[in-house]
């Protein structure tokens, strides 16, 4: 615990997107705070990126999103586990169901300039796969 002077690392979710990788940081309390989006010009690049904010907030854990029953499953487990390869993470790496995610992450930014593809809607997607992950 924290009061025994032990800090308890950050635990970050990833929603590995095509164009943009959300990114989302809780550290050890019950609260989710989105990052700023990468924007993914290519592989090594985006790994390099998610290995720098890893680092930074000393990440113990990571969550990672990936559609669970879903026919692209397996696929998904497949590029997920190449990427933190080449991010060369050496904590935890857990998976969440991301199902329906980015809808729910659309629906909360209703009113904001919602189709504005600045990286908040992949960051709320991630801030939405923490908590469930962390059952928040």
């Amino acid at each position: 615990s924290i009061l025994s002077g032990e800090i308890m690392g950050a635990t970050i979710a990833i929603d590995l997107g095509l164009k943009r990788i959300g990114l989302a940081l809780s550290s050890g309390v019950a609260i989710v705070t989105p990052l700023p989006a990468i924007e993914r010009k290519n592989r090594n690049q985006a790994a390099n990126d998610v290995k720098k904010v890893l680092n930074e907030y000393g990440a113990t854990a990571v969550v990672i999103g990936i559609p669970m029953g879903s026919t692209t499953e397996d696929e998904m487990r497949r590029r997920v586990e190449h990427f933190m390869n080449l991010v060369d993470f050496k904590g935890e790496v857990a998976y969440q169901d991301e199902s329906h995610s980015s809808q729910e992450a659309e629906a909360l930014m209703k009113g904001e300039i919602r189709y504005k593809r600045d990286g908040r809607i992949d960051s709320l997607s991630a801030k939405i796969i923490l908590e469930r992950y962390l059952k928040l």
